[in-house]
């Protein structure tokens, strides 16, 4: 009998403990405090429905450009990716472009090397991905996940000088939690 008393009390202590976990009496929990994952928003597969991993062009423009837009004017402050130091609002205007200086042979007698400058600028279109930080809770009893968005961070296409696509460049976060970058730059 006292066994069956004292399990019972664990089992009873043990589910109250787990219902009042981060100190939720709503059934809500926790899952994870930070995960970071990217998001394509733009889908250049013609197999796929045009929903998957997309957001529609001119949707996807105009998120683009609102975060641009805020970040550029220093309404919302942007952080760098690594160091999470705050950019101003002119070193992410600088960031948009890509400055390189190639060697090209001239095509007429003497065929020496002429330093030439080309200045690429990142375009709307070329913001295909975004990096998500987020907080997942999750309710018990209906399993019903809720997601508080952190950070987020618009990633570039980077492509080879012939075309392919090499990888994505992360631009800057732009946080919305009061505790981030600050935990961040502890870690």
């Amino acid at each position: 009998m006292y066994k069956f008393v004292f399990i019972t009390a664990i089992l009873a202590l043990s589910m109250f403990s787990t219902s009042c976990r981060n100190g939720s009496d709503s059934g809500k929990n926790i899952v994870t405090q930070r995960i970071q994952y990217d998001v394509t928003i733009r889908n250049s597969d013609p197999e796929m429905d045009w929903w998957v991993q997309n957001i529609e062009g001119s949707n996807r423009e105009n998120l683009i450009k609102d975060i641009l837009a805020q970040v550029t004017n220093g309404e919302v402050k942007a952080y760098d990716f690594l160091s999470f130091r705050p950019f101003t609002a002119d070193e992410i205007k600088s960031m948009m472009k890509r400055i390189d200086t190639i060697s090209v042979e001239r095509s007429t007698p003497p065929y020496d090397l002429v330093d030439t400058v080309l200045v690429t600028e990142i375009r709307l279109s070329d913001i295909t991905k975004l990096r998500f930080l987020e907080e997942w809770s999750m309710n018990d009893k209906t399993l019903e996940f809720t997601k508080k968005v952190a950070g987020i961070c618009p990633m570039a296409e980077r492509l080879t000088d012939s075309g392919e696509l090499r990888g994505h460049k992360p631009l800057f976060w732009v946080f919305f939690d009061e505790k981030y970058p600050a935990e961040l730059e502890q870690k």
